[in-house]
């Protein structure tokens, strides 16, 4: 977490994770303007094998993010990276989200973003059967319901936040 937050602070944002019980909220800041440019929310909980999952439930970016000059990684990148270490910390072993459909185009960059992350599709929730009802209750809206292996997600992309990196890495 201690290099999420440095390489986060080298990019002039403050990142906060607060907690309250099994919820989190991140926020991220920034250091110059002191605006709120993001959060994230979620929990965490148990699965009905007994495992913990980490239910990321909202990512919101400001409009203002658009214009920034960001690093490689990018503001939900980071963001992402304190709630999966946040999982990681909390013995959860696999994270879930909902890649939200809003518009075909939206929907469709989301899905992408999430694979090339390390996510893999579980199903698509479109309110057109009674199966979908559970689904749409806890996440609000229709989609492409996603997992990944929080152990995976570690490895894939703890690298990009080490100190004294390489270049080419």
């Amino acid at each position: 977490m201690s290099d999420i937050l440095e390489a986060s602070r080298a990019q002039k944002l403050d990142l906060q994770l607060k907690t309250l019980g099994p919820f989190f909220r991140i926020t991220a800041t920034s250091l110059q303007t002191r605006a709120e440019l993001g959060r994230a929310e979620g929990l965490i909980r148990i699965s009905f094998q007994g495992t913990k999952i980490l239910h990321l439930d909202s990512m919101k970016l400001r409009r203002e993010t658009l214009s920034m000059e960001k690093s490689i990684f990018g503001l939900g990148l980071f963001i992402g990276a304190v709630a999966i270490r946040h999982g990681y910390d909390s013995g959860c072993t696999t994270a879930q989200l909902l890649a939200i459909n809003d518009s075909d185009l939206y929907h469709s960059k989301l899905v992408r973003f999430y694979s090339r992350l390390g996510f893999r599709e579980v199903c698509q929730v479109s309110g057109s059967s009674i199966g979908d009802i559970p689904h749409m209750l806890v996440w609000g809206g229709v989609g492409t319901r996603m997992d990944a292996s929080i152990e995976e997600l570690m490895l894939k992309w703890c690298i990009r936040f080490k100190k004294n990196r390489s270049p080419q890495s």
